[in-house]
């Protein structure tokens, strides 16, 4: 008569733990670490998050220990370190976001969109002028750069060879990083030849974020244009196109997606620079929409001279350079957004 074993229902006796466990011991610890605080009369609520997560990763461990082995103790011991790991990183841009959100809330309205600075000393007033300004250096950023940075990756990936494609590359990484502050002393140097001294033009901040963005499009798009893959280009050749028409229309099109994606990630890394644009660009009150033509205004700019000159009416100043701040984070939350997007309309629809 054969023996049929009863099914093993408990977790325990199947050596792992329940599902819910993590959440059993995050509770526990917690409660724990609040007791002791609230016993030794000092509720802190950052001392009692590190007490927390010090008794959980023990705790988890020695019980995973006790009943899945060393091995899978391990596994678990690793998980927790990773995931508090990426909570506490998460901790300071929670933290900038929610300060900017609640202080910037206060002149978040139509005025601040919708008028400049000109003869304003109190209340009142916008960043027009500055947002206008941020748009037309950025845009013009991005001609300067977007060009030069494919086209230097292009080079690198399908046609350079020897010497020159080493010191191209060389030079890319020692652009990658320079200070910023260094990108403007450039820029007004430049312009310091055809202008004379103390000269300040939009165009100028341009040409220092352009310095601070080219290395970063290179190297995102010779990243891209490595990973197409060479059958496609021997395909290609192998039907007697030349090799121009091979970059035009086989590998640009293949890894348009990653191109697109790293040149407007690229442009929201430069979009908030402020030293070079204090250098070369100056600020000003009122709008300037040329950008050959006098000092221009940016959001960055315009946030350090609301905090730094503040005037006699202390809250105002303040209040439009926390406004200015949030304008700023969604911009370029706004550009990461339409990164995604272009992303995913370009990118290679796989099929079969």
């Amino acid at each position: 008569m054969a023996i049929t074993q009863a099914p093993i229902t408990s977790a325990l006796k199947a050596g792992k733990l329940h599902r819910f466990t993590p959440l059993y011991i995050i509770l526990g610890t917690l409660a724990v670490a609040t007791a002791v605080f609230a016993i030794l009369g000092a509720v802190n609520v950052a001392g009692i998050l590190i007490v927390t997560a010090v008794l959980f990763v023990v705790t988890y461990w020695l019980l995973s220990l006790f009943v899945e082995g060393s091995r899978k103790a391990k596994d678990r011991l690793m998980t927790s370190l990773v995931v508090i790991a990426f909570l506490i990183a998460l901790v300071p841009l929670i933290s900038v976001a929610i300060t900017t959100l609640t202080n910037g809330a206060a002149r978040f309205d139509v005025d601040f969109f919708t008028m400049s600075m000109r003869n304003i000393v109190g209340e009142g007033g916008g960043a027009l002028h500055a947002i206008t300004g941020t748009l037309l250096i950025t845009l013009a950023t991005s001609i300067i750069s977007v060009p030069i940075g494919i086209l230097t990756a292009i080079y690198l990936v399908e046609y350079g060879r020897g010497k020159l494609a080493r010191w191209i590359t060389f030079l890319v990484d020692v652009m990658t990083g320079i200070p910023s502050i260094v990108a403007g002393l450039f820029a007004y140097a430049l312009l310091v030849i055809f202008f004379g001294e103390g000269v300040r033009l939009g165009i100028g901040g341009a040409i220092a974020l352009s310095v601070l963005m080219i290395p970063v499009i290179v190297r995102s798009t010779e990243e891209m244009l490595k990973l197409v893959p060479n059958e496609l280009r021997e395909a290609s050749y192998a039907l007697g196109v030349p090799k121009y028409l091979t970059i035009l229309k086989v590998v640009l099109p293949t890894s348009l997606a990653g191109i697109v994606t790293g040149v407007m990630l690229s442009v929201a890394r430069v979009i908030g620079e402020t030293a070079p644009l204090l250098i070369i660009a100056g600020y000003t009150q009122s709008m300037n929409y040329n950008l050959f033509d006098g000092r221009m205004m940016a959001l960055p700019t315009f946030v350090y001279n609301s905090y730094a000159q503040q005037g006699s009416d202390a809250q105002a100043y303040i209040d439009r350079a926390w406004t200015g701040a949030l304008s700023l984070i969604l911009i370029v939350m706004a550009l990461n957004l339409i990164a995604r997007l272009i992303a995913n309309i370009f990118s290679p629809k796989l099929g079969r």
